[in-house]
């Protein structure tokens, strides 16, 4: 089975050397967090990656730092490297929180997708029979729980979860007073590797 090693900084060539440059000045680091060097086994990747990820989470945006920190701890939970990297941006409760959020939201996900795809009208009017007090129940806010479940929802390809959390999110704006942005969502349905850069499309066009 074929297993890649994190690039070490003598061994970085093209744009995994300029990605590398970028990512310590950027981050204010000695050294390369594990999870880009990992990436730099193809260099362009790495190069294209940072770029996406200091504009979509590091940059300034119509979403706060701490969002969408958390947004992206969701999308990424499935990963351990990522993660852990993610802990060095964001305190150990608000990580514990949003992996609690997304998993939750999972389940309900595999069950609504199941129901969409199966072009039957036999599940109609059946019980979820599933417990989601999680969603209210930990320190995140409402409308950081609510884009963490449009997040994973998208990232799960689940069409009837995705169309809810977009419809409540709008609630949430139009309650807290914010402004809706103009121009249309993206479409992204090609995109199978959850990067941070899927979160921030989603969430162009709803502003909490």
């Amino acid at each position: 089975m074929l297993q890649l090693t994190p690039v070490a900084k003598a061994d970085a060539v093209d744009k995994a050397a300029q990605a590398f440059k970028r990512i310590k000045d950027v981050m204010q680091v000695d050294e390369v967090p594990e999870i880009f060097r990992y990436m730099a086994n193809v260099p362009i990747f790495v190069h294209d990656f940072f770029m996406n990820f200091r504009k979509t989470v590091l940059g300034s945006g119509l979403l706060n730092e701490r969002r969408r920190l958390l947004i992206a701890v969701a999308g990424q939970a499935g990963s351990t490297v990522w993660v852990e990297f993610l802990h060095t941006l964001a305190a150990t409760k608000d990580i514990a929180d949003a992996m609690a959020v997304a998993s939750s939201n999972g389940m309900y996900n595999v069950l609504f997708k199941f129901r969409d795809i199966t072009g039957t009208e036999i599940f109609e009017g059946m019980p979820v029979g599933l417990r989601a007090h999680t969603f209210q129940g930990t320190s995140l806010d409402e409308q950081t729980v609510e884009l963490i479940n449009l997040t994973l929802s998208d990232i799960n390809g689940c069409k009837p979860c995705t169309s809810g959390h977009v419809a409540k999110a709008r609630q949430l704006t139009h309650r807290a007073g914010s402004h809706l942005r103009s121009h249309p969502m993206r479409r992204h349905d090609d995109i199978r590797y959850p990067v941070p850069e899927v979160n921030r499309q989603v969430f162009d066009n709803v502003v909490l």
